[in-house]
Formats: structure tokens, C-alpha cells, sequence
């Protein structure tokens, strides 16, 4: 009997009794989907692995890229920044040094009571070394009328001397009416915490910037 007569004889209730030809026909047959199943699998789970590395291949391409366009520009950055540190020391090279401070705040002061300006506290507390300058707070009240504010401050711009004056917390309010019941003729009260600047001279400067390399 042939083998395609035995497979179309076959008794599917009696297993054992199939030809011993149909037995290893089907033993291979198994076998062979076995391995086609798991050679599927293998290679699904390689396919998805090689895309995953692909996509990281791309990131690391773009981040190459990023890179290497930083560093081709590195040193002209650096330049440019050395620069601009050398051209802000200048500038502040023309703000008050250490020894002209005190006199400063002097100027400071006889330019608001030459204003008019009622000087009820003018308070320099310790100042804040910073890179290449250090910050000095003023407390200060002063009462006066709108323009003789604005004379106030026209006569700090007109100092012989380069003075930036910066303002924190300061409030601008109506004078408050006097015990009599009288208003304050115009007048207004400007209190709160203005900043004046020095430059650091060289020695000052790598001691702050010591002090600051300490803290990190």
C-alpha cells in the first residue's frame, strides 16, 4: 500500500495502530512547525531589537551632530566671552573705588538735602563683595515734593563720577496728614533700600572669588 493510501486510511481512534511510515511523517511534520514557530519568534524578537537600536543610532547621530557643532564653536565662544568679561571690567573700572566710597555716599547725601529733600534717615549698611564689584545698601526715608525728587536724582546723574543707584522695597506714599488735621502740602515720602556699586580692585577680586570657590 502506498504512503497516500495509508494517509487516507487512517483511523484517527487508533493512533497506534498507523503505519510505521505515517508516524514519522507526522513526527517530522510536528518538528518542523516547531521549528518554523520558534525561528518566528526568534526573529520577531530580533526584528524589534534592531529597530530599538536603530532608533538609538539616530539619537546618537543627532547628538553627535549637536555636539560636534558645539565644539567647532567652543573656542570662538570662549573668545567672545573673554571679551565681554574684559569690556565689564572696564566699565566697572569707572564705578567708585574702595577709598572713594565714603565720599560718594557724602555726594550722595548733600545732593538730596540740596534738593530740598528731608533726609529723616539715610542708613549705608555693609556691603557684598560680588566678581568684579561689590553692592552697598542705603535704608533711606526721604520726604519731599515730586520735583524735588526729580532734582534729587538728575543731581546724582550730574556727580563727577559714575554712581549707579538701583532700588529695592522702596515705596513712594502721600505724607501722612499732621496732627493738626493739615495735609501734606504735596509732599511725599520715599523710604526702602537702594543699592549703590565700587569696583574691586585686583587683590579683591581673587579674594572674593576664593571666598567663593570655598563656599562650592
Amino acid at each position: 500500500m502506498s504512503f497516500f493510501s495509508d494517509l487516507q486510511n487512517l483511523d484517527r481512534n487508533n493512533v497506534g495502530g498507523w503505519p510505521q511510515s505515517v508516524k514519522i511523517f507526522f513526527t517530522v511534520l510536528v518538528l518542523v512547525v516547531v521549528l518554523l514557530l520558534g525561528w518566528y519568534f526568534h526573529v520577531s524578537d530580533q526584528q524589534d531589537s534592531l529597530n530599538t537600536l536603530a532608533n538609538k543610532e539616530n539619537s546618537l547621530k543627532q547628538e553627535f551632530s549637536t555636539k560636534q557643532a558645539k565644539s567647532v564653536n567652543l573656542e570662538a565662544l570662549e573668545q567672545q566671552l573673554n571679551e565681554m568679561q574684559d569690556m565689564l571690567r572696564q566699565l566697572l573700572r569707572q564705578l567708585p573705588s574702595k577709598t572713594e566710597m565714603p565720599e560718594l555716599l557724602t555726594d550722595i547725601s548733600q545732593t538730596a538735602q540740596a534738593a530740598g529733600l528731608e533726609p529723616d534717615l539715610f542708613q549705608p549698611g555693609p556691603e557684598t563683595p560680588k566678581d568684579f564689584y561689590a553692592e552697598k545698601p542705603i535704608t533711606l526715608k526721604f520726604t519731599g515734593t515730586y520735583h524735588q525728587f526729580g532734582t534729587f536724582i538728575s543731581g546724582v546723574a550730574s556727580l563727577p563720577r559714575v554712581v549707579i543707584l538701583t532700588l529695592h522695597d522702596v515705596t513712594l506714599t502721600p505724607k501722612a496728614p499732621t496732627k493738626a488735621g493739615t495735609a501734606g502740602s504735596g509732599q511725599l515720602v520715599l523710604q526702602g533700600t537702594v543699592k549703590t556699586y565700587r569696583y574691586l580692585d585686583d587683590d579683591e577680586s581673587a579674594a572674593a572669588a576664593n571666598k567663593a570657590g570655598a563656599k562650592k
